[in-house]
Order: C-alpha cells, then sequence, then structure tokens
C-alpha cells in the first residue's frame, strides 16, 4: 500500500496532488478535527501506451522434422550402444544400467516396435539378448564405409571448429555433446584424433580435458556463406544491387533471409533490416577478443559465428542449449535465444 496519507489545511473538496513525483486525486474525511485527511483513491498517469506484445512465428514444418527425430534418435542410440559391446548383442537385463530406469522403458517399446531393425533372441536357460536385425547390420556396414570416405570432411569440419573459438581450443565434453551432428564416430578422441597428430592435440587444463588445434590454416578460415557468395559471382560483381521487398540483398556482408509464412515485415523493420543487410563485419575466424560486444559490427559477427557453426554440423541444426555450451569459447552474447530470435529469418 502506497504512503499517501498526509494533513493539509482545509481547502475544496476535491484536488489533485503530486506526491512523490506522482499525481494523485483525494478526497477529505470529515471524521478529522483539525485540518483534513487525504487519502489516494486513484491514479492520474502521464505515462505513454503499453507496449505492444510481439508476435512470434512457428515454422510448422520444423515443428513436425523435431517431433519425428525423436524415434529415430532412441534407435540410433541402441544401435550405437549393441555395437559398442564386444559379441554385439545387449543383455536386456543390463540395459538399465546403459539409459537408466526410466528410458529403459521406451528403449523396450522400440526393440518391440521395430522388429526389422532388433532382433531379441534368447529365453528359457538363456536370458534375452538384443541385436541388430540382418538388414541392419547390412545398413550398419555401409555406414562405417560411408565414415571412412567422409573422413578428410569431418577432419576438416573439425579443424574449423577449432578455429572459431577464441582460444583454438574447445573440451572434449562440449564437442562429444554435437559429435553426431558433426558426424564424428563416439569414439572419435580414440579413432579419429591420434591419426591427425598434425592437427590435433590433447591435453589437460584445470582438470579438464580440452582438444586443440595444432596448426592455424588460414585457406580454412574461408566461410560458407563467403563460398557461397564466390560460386553465384557477388563478391566479383559490380552491378549495383537493390534490396528486395523480403530484406534479400545481393552484397558481400548480406544473409539470406527467408521469414516463416505468416510473417509479414513492415516498412520500418524493412528499413532496419536493409541497413543491417548493408552493415560491414569482421570474419567470425578472427579472434573475437579482439571486438567489444557492444559494437554493432561485433553484434553481427556474432550472428556470422552462429551461421558458420551451424553450417558444419551434418543437417545445419542445434538445439539452442547444444549452442550454448560453446557460450564462452565463442564469445556469444549473454541472452542467446533473444539474439536468435531477433535475427531469424536468416538462412544457410
Amino acid at each position: 500500500m502506497h504512503k499517501c496519507v498526509r494533513i493539509f489545511s482545509l481547502i475544496e473538496s476535491r484536488k489533485w496532488f503530486t506526491v512523490d513525483g506522482r499525481q494523485r486525486l483525494c478526497h477529505p474525511l470529515p471524521s478529522v478535527g483539525v485540518g483534513h485527511m487525504w487519502v489516494q483513491i486513484m491514479f492520474k498517469t502521464s505515462g505513454g501506451r503499453r507496449p505492444k506484445k510481439k508476435t512470434y512465428y512457428r515454422v510448422n514444418e520444423l515443428d513436425r522434422v523435431m517431433e519425428l527425430q525423436k524415434k529415430p534418435s532412441l534407435i540410433l542410440r541402441l544401435k550405437s550402444i549393441i555395437q559398442s559391446q564386444k559379441n554385439q548383442c545387449l543383455l536386456l537385463r543390463d540395459l538399465e544400467k546403459e539409459v537408466g530406469f526410466v528410458q529403459k522403458w521406451n528403449f523396450m517399446g522400440i526393440i518391440e516396435k521395430y522388429p526389422s531393425i532388433f532382433r531379441v533372441t534368447g529365453g528359457n536357460r538363456t536370458p534375452p539378448m538384443v541385436m541388430l536385425a540382418e538388414k541392419a547390420d547390412k545398413v550398419a556396414l555401409e555406414e562405417g564405409e560411408a565414415r571412412t570416405q567422409m573422413e578428410p570432411i569431418l577432419v576438416k569440419n573439425l579443424r574449423k571448429l577449432l578455429m572459431l573459438s577464441v582460444d583454438c581450443m574447445l573440451p572434449l565434453e562440449t564437442i562429444q555433446l554435437i559429435e553426431n551432428e558433426l558426424g564424428l564416430p563416439s569414439d572419435f578422441e580414440q579413432s579419429l584424433v591420434p591419426k591427425y597428430p598434425q592437427f590435433f592435440s590433447v591435453k589437460d587444463v584445470n582438470g579438464r580435458t580440452f582438444l586443440q588445434l595444432e596448426n592455424w590454416d588460414s585457406s580454412l578460415a574461408v566461410t560458407a556463406r563467403e563460398e557461397r557468395l564466390v560460386h553465384e559471382g557477388v563478391l566479383t560483381s559490380k552491378v549495383q544491387a537493390r534490396i528486395l521487398k523480403d530484406g534479400n540483398y545481393v552484397g558481400p556482408f548480406a544473409f539470406q533471409l527467408r521469414y516463416p509464412a505468416g510473417f509479414r515485415p513492415n516498412v520500418n523493420y524493412l528499413k532496419e533490416v536493409q541497413k543491417w543487410q548493408k552493415m560491414e563485419f569482421p570474419s567470425p575466424y578472427l579472434n573475437a577478443r579482439r571486438f567489444e560486444l557492444a559494437d554493432p559490427k561485433a553484434q553481427k559477427r556474432v550472428v556470422a559465428v552462429l551461421h558458420e557453426f551451424l553450417s558444419l554440423t551434418m543437417e545445419k541444426r542445434l538445439t539452442s542449449g547444444q549452442i550454448d555450451a560453446f557460450h564462452s569459447e565463442f564469445r556469444l552474447p549473454a541472452r542467446l535465444l533473444l539474439c536468435l530470435i531477433k535475427h531469424h529469418g536468416i538462412n544457410l
């Protein structure tokens, strides 16, 4: 309750008073013998209108993809667990040790629903166990061959990922969070890293294990956006480009935009987008310590870092939690989700 009770001399029955910097309408109380007591009953504010609530538009296609991804992720995880076993099979009683008591039942449902992928054997005196079905086993072998052929690409992307960080080094546990998204094998720290000592080294820093880049390669410090612009001839073209109604602009510092179907940007919004699209910014491969985050060019550079980060993944997507795990190494803004919302519509 506001402290608005004051004693005034006898004046008119109703009056506006300024108390604590605000105008307040008061009434007299006749029960007071000397003078009158004035009690606030309402406010008269001079503030502006309530700010309009922002409307955010969901991409329904992406929501459907993420929903469909849940079951394959369980299947792939169970496949990896089975392949990690010595005999390429897993006792059902040991499933709880691998995935926990709650998730165990989700995996049991997956095993029952997809007999063409998982085969259960055993019974009577033999404990039941699960293994890959014949067709699934063939597909797994083909996947191994594909990973071998992709190894040069995986090594290149891992080097570029380290080059994006401020010290060219990342915690191994952080990389493991996105190893599937990068296409890396689950044991990349044993199977891949030791094969390339000229590129990578593992070191211990304050009790944490880090993967460090051994040599900087300037030829890799080219973003996927710049490669696309070179391919399209934008960087060599001298034709004056104009900004389209959807905010797209053919320029050396512009990003491709594609807004959700329900989003209709107004004129003022497009003017800000045009100004932002033309703004120059430093390369995301330059050390982030050289720039002040308050600088608009440095803020646009953060968008370029996120753009390049996503381009290194297999499906060009990550969750906000996975991105935030690289917060300190990439010098990302404190309010990362707001940054992503503010610059929505950027296309890879």
